[in-house]
């Protein structure tokens, strides 16, 4: 049983910045999930395989690759280390145990992942971070430098592996490379069959949903997810020791970290779609070396957005503004989950079944649509409410008992 120093963090002891910062990456990830939500799983890796790509459809694709892909995947990772010191520190300044609390907190976060993933969206990432934080939590006490080092090399890790696997493909058997060559360039029937699932009833789309979500959670997570949460953890620890997370820094500090950031991160990824478009997007290239200027370039990009975020948060002009980004912030894992039943709603068989007939110009209109949804609604829900629905049902679970939902009036 849980010690009762153990309670979960009152609404009047958050931290308005890390929010703030929450809910801005909540809404700016539903611009690479909503590929995912309306088109082949492909598309999102590959946009030549699927789709319109040309006019305005590929100026939508280039401001998401370069603005969105990995940018707020990366930033909810590094927030997810952030929040395991935000939780653990609190318990051991108290003389309390925190191993008790992160791991059954965790192993509640890997039960809801894993419902989301095989009951309605395979492209969950819940799991993943519930199985590195398993791992990352353990190196806590690192200091901020010690904890960036092992994270950078952690990252590296990814890359090593994407590029020996580049390098090892001549020596792939034929059959082998036709598989490699089948998932990343698919031919129409694989589309169509695809298609049809997800257009299909819930049961239909269960053919394509399961085989999705455990390649995700095995060859995915082990060869490219693990190694890049991973890295991403152990930064957001160090982040937080330095007070970046909670715009503790001088306004000149942040204005360094956005300058370098998109300094180096924006060419970076520029330089990837040009290289990617130059090879043709062939699996030899794009597959696995061509990825690895977004891999980089979008820490970078990252970091900008954090230093922008922290900059509006220090500034007193920028307060009511900002608070509804911070109530979805708050009800991060509540609205993570709405996006993905609205979307599945729009796209799937079991609601307007728009799946794979949606360009990538409407499908910004989308999510246009559900960012307005989430900034009204969660404001609103905070008023009467402490959490999200969602958080109550993992604060619950999590300290064993059911916590108190209604706002104290």
């Amino acid at each position: 049983m849980l010690q009762e120093q153990s309670m979960p963090v009152a609404p009047k002891e958050r931290i308005i910045a890390l929010d703030f910062l929450r809910g801005f990456a909540l809404l700016g990830i539903l611009l690479m999930n909503i590929q995912s939500f309306a088109m082949p799983f492909v598309a999102y890796f590959n946009p030549t395989a699927y789709g319109d790509l040309t006019g305005l459809n590929r100026l939508v694709w280039t401001f998401s690759h370069v603005l969105a892909d990995s940018k707020f995947m990366n930033i909810f990772s590094i927030l997810y280390g952030a929040g395991i010191l935000l939780i653990t520190q609190k318990l051991e300044a108290k003389g309390s145990p925190s191993a008790g609390l992160h791991y059954k907190r965790t192993f509640w976060l890997l039960i809801i992942g894993l419902v989301h993933a095989y009951l309605l969206w395979y492209g969950d990432i819940l799991v993943t971070y519930a199985l590195v934080a398993m791992v990352v939590y353990l190196f806590r006490k690192l200091s901020p430098r010690w904890l960036i080092a092992l994270g950078i090399l952690t990252l590296a890790v990814g890359t090593f592996l994407q590029l020996g696997t580049a390098a090892g493909m001549a020596s792939f058997p034929p059959e082998v490379m036709a598989d490699f060559q089948k998932d990343w360039m698919p031919d129409v029937d694989t589309l169509e069959h695809e298609v049809d699932a997800y257009q299909g009833s819930w049961l239909e789309q269960m053919a394509d949903r399961v085989p999705s979500s455990i390649d995700m959670q095995t060859v995915a997570l082990l060869f490219s997810g693990f190694w890049r949460a991973g890295g991403l953890m152990l930064i957001g620890m160090a982040l937080f020791k330095w007070g970046v997370l909670t715009a503790e820094r001088s306004v000149k500090f942040y204005l360094g970290l956005l300058i370098a950031g998109f300094g180096l991160g924006i060419p970076l990824v520029l330089m990837g779609i040009t290289r990617n478009f130059a090879a043709g997007w062939s699996l030899e290239y794009s597959r696995f070396i061509g990825t690895q200027f977004n891999y980089w370039g979008s820490i970078g990009v990252s970091l900008g957005y954090i230093a922008i975020i922290m900059l509006i948060a220090k500034s007193g002009r920028w307060v009511r503004g900002i608070r509804p980004f911070a109530s979805v912030g708050r009800m991060a894992l509540s609205n993570y989950l709405f996006q993905t039943i609205l979307a599945t709603l729009i796209f799937y068989g079991y609601g307007l079944g728009l799946f794979g007939q949606v360009e990538r110009t409407g499908q910004l209109l989308i999510v246009f649509g559900i960012w307005t949804i989430q900034l009204i609604i969660s404001p609103i829900w905070l008023r009467y409410f402490r959490f999200g629905p969602a958080e109550w049902l993992w604060r619950s679970l999590t300290y064993g008992r059911l916590q108190p939902m209604k706002v104290q009036t």
